[in-house]
């Protein structure tokens, strides 16, 4: 006769709870986020003081006269409606429009494919990417009169330089042909190394077993870089659209101050350039100001529409 042995599993206490460890965690959070806050009140102050505050008073100051000297006075809407009947004002916003448009794919397509190029290893690499980046860390006035004297009509290098090769006649600088193609390859070459090293950077972080599936898969450099590389660089991509539209708009004063102070024939009179004419050349502050609150106005509605259509720089839906 068997006898079958059955066990019974009594179960043991329960784990006892830490009461302490909520609040500890609690308050590490706590801390982390005063940590955060800290480190990031300098820029958050910084923000406020020198690009909100403006911004403000800006607008503000649309709405009044005023003459540098501390005379002002409201007009209300006027310098609004003056600026619509501006035949200036619509000139400098077309050479804007047209500089922007052109300037910005062409700074993307430069310092992708400067990336690219400056990704592989070969001899030198890190000289060049220096001798490329250089240009950016040097003063833009700098940059600006060493082009105006290399581009000087008859007696510039650039000028010798095609006269041995029977091209004359061409003014850069002096014709309103040429002249804003001209400001569009200089800063094209200002800026291209600092995007190169945004792109760069971007490259970097792509895992490179993803190229190695891709080439035992077959893929071709060209599907490679169509299938990998453009929706991986999405984020940087973004960035480099963003700030170099808002560089673009902003940061053109120097450069066309020195090379055409607007010349030849208001045909690089760019609005940021514009805006400098009347405050600083007319007296009008009160009708400057308007222009830059307009100004402003528009480069917030493109960022906007920008995060809105890519979604913060994730041009395709997550799953």
């Amino acid at each position: 006769m068997s006898t079958q042995a059955t066990t019974t599993t009594v179960p043991g206490p329960a784990p006892a709870r830490n009461p302490g460890a909520a609040p500890r965690s609690l308050g590490r959070r706590r801390r982390e986020t005063r940590a955060a806050m800290l480190f990031l009140a300098p820029d958050a102050l910084g923000l406020l003081v020198f690009v909100a505050l403006p911004m403000v008073l800006s607008v503000v100051l649309g709405f009044f006269w005023i003459d540098g000297f501390g005379n002002f006075d409201f007009i209300g809407v006027d310098n609004y409606v003056r600026m619509a009947q501006d035949p200036q004002f619509w000139n400098s916003a077309r050479v804007t429009l047209v500089y922007l448009v052109v300037l910005v794919p062409l700074i993307f397509v430069t310092g992708l494919g400067l990336a690219l190029l400056v990704q592989q290893k070969f001899p030198a690499v890190g000289w060049i990417r220096s001798a490329l980046f250089m240009p950016y860390v040097v003063s833009i006035v700098v940059v600006s009169m060493v082009w105006q004297f290399m581009l000087t009509d008859r007696t510039g290098v650039i000028a010798a330089v095609l006269s041995w090769i029977r091209v004359d006649g061409i003014s850069f600088l002096g014709d309103p042909r040429y002249a804003l193609g001209t400001v569009i390859v200089v800063t094209i070459w200002l800026q291209m190394g600092y995007y190169m090293i945004i792109f760069l950077a971007g490259l970097q972080d792509i895992p490179g077993e993803l190229y190695e599936a891709a080439r035992i898969d077959g893929a071709g450099p060209w599907a490679r870089f169509r299938r990998i590389t453009l929706p991986l660089l999405a984020p940087t991509s973004f960035f480099v659209l963003l700030t170099s539209m808002i560089a673009v708009v902003t940061g053109g004063l120097d450069m066309i101050f020195v090379l055409t102070s607007g010349g030849p024939a208001n045909s690089t009179s760019l609005l940021i350039f514009y805006i400098y004419q009347q405050a600083f050349l007319f007296g009008d502050l009160g009708y400057a100001a308007a222009i830059g609150s307009v100004l402003v106005a528009a480069l917030l509605i493109i960022s906007a529409a920008m995060f809105v259509v890519t979604r913060g720089g994730r041009f395709t839906h997550d799953d």
